[in-house]
Parts: C-alpha cells; structure tokens; sequence
C-alpha cells in the first residue's frame, strides 16, 4: 500500500484540534516533501525521521514521499508530529501493518537513535483522544501525565521499535498503569500562623467565600504576603473537571508544576512582569500568569510598583473570565478565571500614618505614588483592607483567630449555598442574577444608595457591594441580605472612595 493514515493532535492554545498525518509514496527520484503549513521544527522533522528509521533498522523508501498534515490551514509546530510521521512513512512502504493505526494517536519527538523525547501539551491531546475514543501513544516521559484523562488507553514507549513489535504482534504493550505521581497534594500554609490581624483575616474569608478580589494595604512586615499565601488553603477543592483543565494549562506551558496536581495554583509574578508575561504571547502565543493562575489565586505583591499599562490588561479579564490574544493570522483564546490578591504601600517609604511617625513623605509623593493605580482597576476590586502593624510578639505563632481548617470549612458551607441557589459564586453573578439573589427592600436600597453617592462610588462598586454583601449573608446562613452585612461590605469600600 502506498497510502498510510496516522491520527495525531496539533496544539492551539489549551485546545488540541485533531491532525491528519498522511504518507504517499509514488515512483520518481527520491525526494521528501513536507506540506500542510508546518513551521520550521515541523519541517526539521524530516531529518529526525529519516535518522530514526534508520537507526532503527528500517529502510528509508527511495522513493517519492508525500506527507500531508491535514487541515492545509491549521499552523503546526514543534517536534510532537515526529512519531506519527515515521509510523506513515513505515505503513506506506509495507513494514508496518496499518490496520491498527485507525485507532491510534501518536505524539512523540524522536531522537535521532529513534528514541522517543517528551512534549509539551500531552494532557489536552489525551482529552481530546478520549473524546475521540482512541488509544494514545506517548513518550513514556509523558504517560503520567496522560493518564490524568480516566477512562483513556495509554501506550507509553521509550523507542520507535517497541511500537513497531507491538503493531507487528510480535510484543504486544501493555496500557499504561498510572503511578499515582502526580496527585500527590501537600499541605496548605496555616491561617493560624499569621499573628492578630482580625480584620485581614475576616476579609480574607469574606474573599474566599465569595469568590471576590482582595486589596491589602499596610506598612511592610505586617504580613500582607503570609496572609494571602493563606487563600488556596480556603477555597474548596477542585472537583475533577476543574482539576484537569488547570493541569492541561500547565502542560501547555510546560511548567513542571503537575506535581502539586489537584491543588489550586498560587501564581505570584514579580512587579517587574511585562505585559506578554502577565496575560501571555508570543509568535505562537503561550499561556501568561493570569492562565496559569486559572481557578486559583493572582498575587501582586508591591502593586504600585508594576508598570501602569501591564496593570491595565487585567481590567478585561478580571471582568469576562478569559483572555484573547489576537495575531495576524489567529486568536488564541486562553482562559483566565483567577481571584486577584494584591498588596501594597500606604505610601512610596511604607509608613504612613505610623505611630512613631515614620514617614516623611510629602503628600505630592503620596499623591504621585497612588496615581499609578488607575480607578477603573480599584472598582474592579471588592474588598479594600489596611493592615496596621501588630504588637511585637516573638515564638508564639497560634495566637488568635480560626485555623485554615476551620475557615475552609465555613467557606465550603457559604459556597455550597450559592452554588445551589445560582450556580456560581457570588462575585460572578450577572445583572438579572444579581437583581434576583441580592434583592433589598425599599429603605435598604435607598440607605445603600446614599452612601454611595456621599462615597463618590459608581455603579459597579455598588453591585460589588451588593455581591460582597451577599457573601456576608450566606457565612450566616441568612436568606436575606440585611443592614449589617451591607454596612459591612461597605465598609470594605470606603478606603479606597
């Protein structure tokens, strides 16, 4: 047969968009060619290919090869079609049968010994395969990795020979046994060791339960960092869907990260972050930190400090959720439902309004210092929390206030609650959701209303007050929003108004 079909899996964002690898073999001076918009690993792939073959004992056809990576449209790149390009050009040439490769999908860079190397983005492919109901054929390197997708058939190997003995009958492989390697969780910072700081920690659980973005403002060494490194060990677990959607992000990015699989991410990017590195990029564009903090925590330590226009591109999706990186030819859509946890100076020397009167700053610098935070960022902020300095208190870390256990517990009851209601967290609700789950009556809402009119607040802090409020109501396990809670939330406002 001079026609073969191998099935393989491209690599678009965190989506993997089936690939049609197809080998002909005509008559004519010995040539290879290489079509369907590869880049230029993909086009390098031919020499790798030729080496593994032979190396691997095969004969390389001296004949006239065609090998087509169908859809024509779809960019490929890196070395991940290798694997599936040897596998056609074998069962073009009559030394591999082809009758199985109908349910396979390969994915694997060789070597020039014909050993497999790993690749990055395994875990969507295996998702994809899985949809697909076929068997996926990996680097053993990345079998682990693959065998996060229950309910899928992996066939891990090391050499393009163990494939070859397994397709010929002569070696059948047996499916992947998944190790168990990456699910092993370690345990969460304690909430008890942060000393004092009541309020913090009452802001910190509102966030957790509410789902809603934290500002921290405070003189250094106040513990605005421990206390927000403190947030992934409040939110509830990931159910499985979520689980694998955070892991086949990190798999696309490459990161190493798998290790902490099923735990929220805990992403904290230095103020010194470019803007490409913050929301992603690149030619072929790659996830950026607030991807990768997707379904955990966003830190921004030192907030003032980060260049004003890489603060801006967090204004989108802070609101939808996602972010789209749009190229001449594409637009890679990544997803970017994080929580924003940010600290900050009350002032460019850190002391104002210290008691020892520390600071010496003039209100200029104070001045010139919080403009370099835009007011269209800060309303998309619930909760706006100072963090005064605490009395010096050494060796004595379980002073106060509930432990992570705790808290998580009271957190998991607030967010069952609005998850039956609306299906979601509060901080995520939408207009009609929030006209019908944070209803007030006639004197609440116009008390509400004044106060943010004497505050100066717009109408998207006042619907923020309203979902913060909400969250207050449901740590309660009260139905009705009430004057309390929405004093409160409101409170988490007036700071910054």
């Amino acid at each position: 047969m001079s026609l073969a079909i191998v099935h393989s899996r491209a690599q678009v964002g965190v989506e993997a968009p089936a690939v049609t690898v197809e080998a002909h073999l005509a008559n004519g001076l010995p040539a290879l060619t290489l079509v369907g918009l590869p880049e230029t690993a993909v086009r390098e792939s031919k020499d790798r290919v030729r080496s593994a073959i032979l190396t691997s004992g095969f004969d390389f056809p001296a004949r006239r090869i065609t090998l087509n990576l169908a859809p024509a449209d779809l960019p490929k790149d890196g070395g991940r079609f290798d694997l599936a390009i040897a596998l056609g050009i074998l069962a073009a040439s009559e030394q591999l049968p082809t009758a199985a490769l109908d349910t396979l999908e390969c994915l694997g860079e060789l070597a020039l010994s014909g050993s497999l190397r790993p690749v990055r983005g395994v875990l969507p492919a295996a998702l994809a395969a899985r949809a697909a109901g076929r068997t996926l054929v990996v680097p053993r390197a990345n079998a682990e990795e693959a065998s996060l997708a229950s309910g899928l058939t992996v066939l891990a190997i090391d050499h393009l020979l163990e494939l070859a003995a397994h397709l010929n009958g002569q070696t059948p492989l047996a499916p992947y046994q998944a190790q168990g390697l990456l699910r092993q969780t370690q345990p969460y910072p304690d909430l008890a060791d942060v000393q004092g700081q009541a309020a913090a920690k009452r802001a910190l659980l509102v966030a957790a339960a509410g789902s809603h973005n934290l500002l921290l403002s405070g003189p250094p060494g106040t513990g605005k960092t421990l206390l927000a490194s403190r947030l992934p060990g409040l939110l509830p677990p990931l159910d499985e869907g979520e689980a694998l959607e955070v892991a086949a992000i990190h798999s696309v990015a490459g990161c190493a990260p798998l290790a902490a699989w099923p735990q929220r991410p805990f992403r904290q990017p230095h103020h010194s972050a470019s803007g490409p590195a913050l929301v992603g990029g690149g030619s072929r564009p790659r996830p950026g930190e607030i991807t990768l903090a997707h379904q955990g925590v966003l830190f921004l330590d030192e907030l003032p400090e980060f260049d004003r226009k890489v603060l801006e591109v967090l204004r989108e999706p802070l609101e939808s959720g996602e972010i789209v990186i749009a190229r001449a030819n594409d637009k890679v859509r990544f997803p970017a439902r994080f929580q924003l946890v940010a600290a900050m100076n009350p002032c460019p020397c850190g002391y104002l309004g210290d008691p020892a009167g520390r600071c010496r700053c003039t209100p200029e610098q104070i001045q010139r210092y919080r403009a370099r935070l835009s007011g269209p960022l800060l309303d998309r902020i619930d909760l706006h929390i100072g963090v005064a300095r605490e009395a010096t208190a050494l060796g004595a870390p379980h002073l106060d206030g509930p432990d992570t256990a705790g808290a998580a517990a009271q957190v998991a009851a607030a967010r069952n609650r609005q998850l039956v209601r609306q299906g979601c967290p509060n901080a995520f609700l939408d207009l009609p959701g929030l006209h019908q789950h944070c209803a007030l009556d006639g004197e609440d809402r116009q008390w509400l209303e004044r106060a943010c009119e004497r505050l100066g607040l717009s109408l998207r802090a006042a619907h923020r007050i309203l979902k913060v409020a909400r969250t207050l109501a449901d740590l309660e396990a009260t139905p009705d929003i009430a004057r309390t809670h929405l004093a409160e939330a409101l409170q988490y406002r007036a700071s910054s108004a």
